[in-house]
């Protein structure tokens, strides 16, 4: 459907015609891009850690501190954005399809997307963070496979579709890492801010409810054949499988039952069973 008065098509995209409004954005045009930003990111992972054994483990609180803080008003801003511009439009949360249109409001969308893509260029420094603080341990596998994938597939985002529903995943991510952000920027306070982050665990739970709704959202998009586009609806909901396996894992080592209560609960039972002992030998 064509209309002069808004200068608005509507309709799916056919891939690979990328969205004539972001085709020249900062960061987008080029396909080497990811890959070459990919590649820097890797290397980083690769050699870092052994280039920063050489040297002792830095604090960096004030770079952490405006780093977290940052991110989290970035997200902020871009969550903000989506909801403000996709209430206006009346956009459906549970079926939108693609429009491409020079508006104020469709162009808002399409700006939030294009940050939500530079975003998870800028999440790199999580990492250098953690190289430079020495912690090794959360520089695992889900770690890098998240940062590297998320950047492959906002690049299809904001180059494919930054319209649509591709609002849900953006928002719904965003919103997270507000929080997520928030956490990171009170935890370089001092013990006497990290004392009130009991709440650790309840962020793991999130983004596995995240990954769940993102499932479950994309799933029913592919069965009622949304004109968002059959293929990005199935590639996004393939993509949350691993995720759900990686921080349910993740979830289950470092929250599930501890130690300590292993061992009062085998100490118990032993107990028990001693107990029990004699008086079967008895009545046996």
């Amino acid at each position: 459907m064509v209309s002069d008065e808004n200068s608005t098509r509507i309709g799916s995209y056919s891939f690979p015609f990328a969205d004539e409004r972001t085709r020249t954005w900062p960061l987008v045009e080029s396909p080497w891009n990811v890959p070459a930003l990919l590649t820097i990111y890797l290397l980083m992972v690769r050699y870092g850690p052994k280039w920063s054994a050489r040297y002792k483990p830095l604090q960096l609180r004030v770079p952490l501190f405006c780093h977290s803080l940052a991110m989290a008003l970035l997200n902020a801003h871009i969550c903000l954005e989506l909801f403000i511009s996709t209430r206006a439009l009346n956009y459906s949360f549970s079926c939108q399809p693609c429009r491409v249109s020079y508006s104020p409001h469709e162009m808002r969308i399409a700006a939030a997307i294009w940050w939500f893509y530079i975003s998870k260029i800028l999440e790199f420094a999580d990492t250098a963070f953690f190289i430079l603080r020495h912690k090794w341990t959360q520089l695992s596998f889900l770690h890098v496979y998240h940062h590297s994938t998320m950047l492959v597939l906002c690049w299809v985002f904001v180059k494919w579709k930054p319209t649509g529903s591709t609002f849900v995943p953006a928002m719904m991510n965003s919103f997270v890492h507000i929080i997520m952000y928030g956490y990171y920027a009170l935890s370089v306070l001092g013990p006497r801010i990290q004392r009130f982050l009991w709440w650790k665990r309840y962020l793991t739970g999130l983004q596995l409810l995240q990954f769940t709704i993102g499932l479950l959202w994309a799933t029913q998009l592919v069965i009622r054949d949304c004109e968002y586009g059959t293929w990005i609806s199935f590639t996004g909901g393939a993509y949350m499988l691993p995720f759900l396996f990686l921080f349910g894992r993740f979830y289950a080592q470092n929250y599930g039952v501890s130690a300590d209560t292993k061992k009062v609960i085998t100490s118990t039972y032993i107990d028990t069973s001693e107990k029990i002992k004699p008086f079967r030998q008895r009545t046996g």
